[in-house]
């Protein structure tokens, strides 16, 4: 009978275990139940089975009840509860069994630090090995990879090599886990060196060490590395392949990522897995490749693989960045009860954004149930890429009141905005936003800060925001602040400030000497413009741009050495662009130079034809040097050719609304005052001496009708406005298209003096601060 009994209770367990392969709770159940009806007695052995199904199998509650109605415990039954807990999450209730137990050993300390690493709470993993190890309790190769996993994930390099040392002493570094947790371990909390230490020191190797040591060069950037390894592989699994693909995919080497992807589908027998195609469609969007990305989409549907979740979201992105936003469209359609989400729908948001067809992308956007911070941001974006500042405005408002709350991206969008419509209130709004909710000392946003001050005329403010984040300034902050104090003409702080970026050891990009020689040519320092462009070149390696030969052809044309200009362009490595044949002829117009403009003025045609300011700027020349015929002549070709003139215009804002003027304005609603009140000043300061420059007038006209058209050119009107429009002492503030003429900026001077005022104006090239009857250019602009 006893044999008879033995092998029923033998029985029973073996089912019992089958079923635990399966994880197939219903079975657990009917056998319990059949042992309870064959009326057999449970012993400890029986028991332990049946909890460790229950709790395995996700009835915790079953397997604890079972557990608290056994008579006799042994140390396995105390660890099934506790691990059935841990691993489901529940630690609090696993950290009240450790604590009720008679002795815990090292399946039980184990436990606890695989329950806190699966909640995130590592450093409680960590201190549990620690009090372990107090308590004498000899760790297993399992607790020591666990404890590992919590130093690699908190980057814990001191424990993490202590732990390294226990491993050595104890012998368990001859466990490929341990010794392939220790590479990890090493490689997440950058200490690369140990790692290959670790790794070539490794007796035997399995795939996951290979994988490891991939990784961490991925991860360092040395894909060269990375694929020595991978070739060395004599057994390659889905990981090895995937951190190929996705490394190559992450570091940009696109078409390496879509060729390992090609070779893996060829030489492999492994199917690839939803972080496979999510790398290789993620390649094909970024080399904008519709043809490679419809390969990849077929064997998704030939595969039945499903378009859910990240390779639904990599699908839609592919084909959105490669012009295929219809196809991506009727993924989304089709996909609509998937967990595509907002991603998709930003990705395609983003694809309508970049073809510039706005109105389909904010449908798009409207539809969305749940709008996060990325897609309010992709739209916002939208606009202003497409120049639709003042929608962008709209939507931030929309979203400040009713959607999340805005990141560092939104922000510095936002106040690139303000920057570009040089509107000071809505930018201190954008400020005042930031600082509500701490983005406003993000790096990103007080460079923003500082270009959008700079831009809306403010310098001081700019300054300040340059100031209050000295601790982590980083290159395009440097550079900011040297560009704004060189657009408002302060050349000689500019270079004062560059030169304590160099002593402190910021290193500067060639942006940052678009601005330095920016400042050399607004003050006229011709001789340490050169100087620094030779450091550039010599000291910083760094190649001259369009930009940077344009500041030079500035520089010397300005200073009236335009025969060294168009030295210089003779010696240009790269065929002169518009911007470099423009600065010269500009300059030929400031002194009078016919001959060398007329040359600018053909090589500048020849690159664009339509350029209207090239006709404007030698009708200029010849007007200016009295040749009336000449001029004539070029502003009939330009009417013959249908060039049509750029017209200036000026602008203000008051409070939230933006005034424009163009030259002799007829529209404004308050036509008749303003003109009243220019007519007032213009009387005014020619009794202080102010004297007309009628040869700022290009055409052959009565000397009367000169002054007529000079006081009514638009920032004179821009200014009578502002100045009617606000308080006594208040700063105003007039943005101009084109570069201010040689009467409008003598007056201005006067105008200042007269009124009492600091009047900033910005016209297409820079900022001219006007206060008490002098200018911050020192009248060299």
């Amino acid at each position: 009978m006893e044999t008879s009994h033995s092998q029923i209770l033998n029985l029973y367990t073996s089912m019992l275990q089958r079923s635990l392969k399966f994880k197939d709770a219903f079975t657990g159940k009917s056998i319990h139940a059949q042992i309870i009806k064959a009326g057999l007695q449970l012993g400890v052995y029986l028991t332990n089975n049946l909890v460790n199904v229950y709790a395995k199998t996700g009835l915790i509650r079953d397997a604890h009840r079972l557990f608290d109605e056994m008579p006799t415990r042994s140390v396995f039954s105390w660890n099934i509860i506790l691990s059935g807990y841990a691993k489901g999450g529940r630690i609090e209730e696993a950290h009240r069994i450790f604590e009720e137990m008679p002795e815990p050993d090292s399946v039980s300390w184990t436990s606890m630090i695989v329950g806190y690493n699966q909640i995130g709470q590592f450093e409680n993993g960590i201190r549990m090995f620690l009090e372990m190890v107090s308590d004498n309790v000899p760790p297993t190769q399992f607790t020591l990879t666990n404890v590992l996993a919590s130093c690699a994930a908190v980057e814990d390099l001191g424990i993490g090599r202590k732990v390294h040392s226990f491993a050595v002493k104890h012998g368990f570094i001859s466990y490929i886990s341990v010794a392939n947790s220790l590479l990890n371990m090493y490689a997440k909390s950058g200490d690369p060196v140990t790692a290959k230490i670790v790794f070539d020191r490794m007796k035997a190797k399995s795939t996951s060490s290979w994988n490891a040591m991939i990784s961490l060069h991925m991860k360092s950037g040395l894909v060269d590395l990375a694929l020595a390894q991978f070739e060395q592989m004599l057994e390659r699994d889905l990981v090895s392949w995937n951190t190929m693909i996705s490394g190559y995919n992450q570091h940009g080497f696109d078409q390496e990522a879509v060729d390992i992807f090609s070779k893996f589908l060829k030489d492999s027998s492994l199917k690839p897995d939803r972080f496979t195609l999510a790398s290789a469609l993620s390649a094909c969007a970024n080399l904008k490749s519709l043809k490679l990305g419809k390969q990849i989409h077929a064997h998704i549907i030939r595969t039945e693989f499903g378009t859910c979740g990240a390779v639904g979201n990599a699908l839609i992105s592919m084909y959105s960045k490669s012009r295929g936003v219809k196809i991506a469209r009727k993924i989304i359609e089709h996909s609509m009860n998937s967990d595509l989400g907002v991603i998709a729908f930003t990705a395609l948001l983003d694809g309508y954004v970049k073809l510039g067809d706005i109105k389909p992308a904010r449908q798009i956007f409207d539809s969305l149930r749940v709008r996060d911070v990325v897609a309010w941001t992709a739209m916002i974006v939208g606009y202003v890429q497409n120049g639709f500042n003042h929608d962008a405005m709209e939507l931030f408002r929309s979203m400040i009141i009713e959607g999340p709350k805005p990141n560092n991206y939104t922000l510095a969008t936002m106040l690139s905005v303000s920057s570009s419509l040089a509107s000071l209130d809505h930018g201190r709004q954008i400020h005042a936003s930031a600082a509500r909710s701490g983005d406003a000392s993000s790096v990103s946003v007080s460079n923003a800060l500082i270009t959008m001050y700079a831009k809306a005329g403010s310098i001081n403010d700019a300054r300040r925001v340059f100031n209050l984040i000295h601790w982590k300034r980083d290159t395009i902050t440097w550079t900011s602040m040297i560009i704004a104090l060189a657009q408002h003409g302060l050349g000689e702080e500019s270079l004062t400030l560059f030169e304590t970026m160099l002593e402190i050891g910021i290193k500067p990009d060639h942006i940052t000497y678009v601005g330095v020689l920016s400042a050399c040519t607004h003050v006229g320092l011709v001789e340490q413009g050169r100087s620094y462009y030779n450091l550039m070149q010599n000291a910083h390696k760094i190649i001259p741009t369009p930009s940077h030969y344009a500041c030079m052809i500035d520089l010397f044309g300005r200073a009236g050495l335009l025969q060294e200009a168009r030295d210089f362009i003779k010696l240009m490595p790269i065929e002169p662009d518009v911007i470099a044949w423009g600065s010269l002829l500009a300059s030929c117009k400031v002194h009078k130079n016919v001959e060398l403009a007329e040359v600018a003025a053909e090589r500048l045609l020849l690159i664009e034809p339509e350029n209207s300011g090239a006709y404007s700027a030698l009708a200029n020349v010849y007007s200016a040097c009295g040749q009336w015929e000449n001029a004539a002549k070029i502003r009939k070709s330009m009417k013959d050719k249908g060039v049509k003139k750029d017209q200036g215009f000026s602008w203000v804002q008051i409070k939230d609304k933006v005034h424009v003027f163009g030259v002799d304005d007829g529209i404004h609603s308050q036509r008749d005052a303003i003109y009243k009140m220019m007519a007032k000043i213009w009387k005014e300061i020619k009794k202080m001496g102010f004297v007309p420059d009628t040869e700022s007038v290009l055409h052959d006209l009565e000397e009367e009708l000169k002054e007529q058209i000079l006081s009514h050119h638009s920032e004179k009107l821009a200014i009578a406005f502002g100045l009617m429009c606000t308080p006594e002492n208040a700063t105003l503030r007039i943005m101009k298209n084109l570069r201010v003429c040689n009467d409008c900026h003598s007056a201005i001077k006067f105008i200042s003096k007269l009124v009492g005022r600091e009047i900033i104006v910005r016209d297409a090239t820079r900022f001219h601060h006007f206060k008490n009857g002098s200018c911050s250019c020192r009248d060299y602009w």
